[in-house]
């Protein structure tokens, strides 16, 4: 949460920005599933924003689900890796 506080002092500061926050899953389970599980995941930290007082017009949230994996799915730190906003 401490990263989430920085990023919510950085909006303050910059009025004007906007930003898409993404959720992410790895690929274990259904896509379907991980497809909802990573726009939860985004509108969490969307919701945590709001509530620190940005304007939610300036914040979109979309799920990825597991198409932009950054680890490999194959291994435990992969996939840990793979579940982040």
């Amino acid at each position: 949460t401490e990263d989430l506080k920085k990023f919510a002092e950085f909006l303050k500061q910059y009025p004007d920005t906007t930003t898409e926050i993404e959720g992410h899953t790895d690929n274990t389970g259904s896509e379907k599933q991980n497809y909802s599980i990573s726009q939860k995941r985004a509108n969490a930290v969307m919701n945590y924003l709001v509530k620190q007082k940005i304007d939610k017009k300036r914040l979109t949230a979309k799920g990825y689900g597991p198409s932009q994996a950054v680890g490999d799915n194959n291994t435990p730190e992969g996939r840990e890796k793979n579940r982040r906003v």
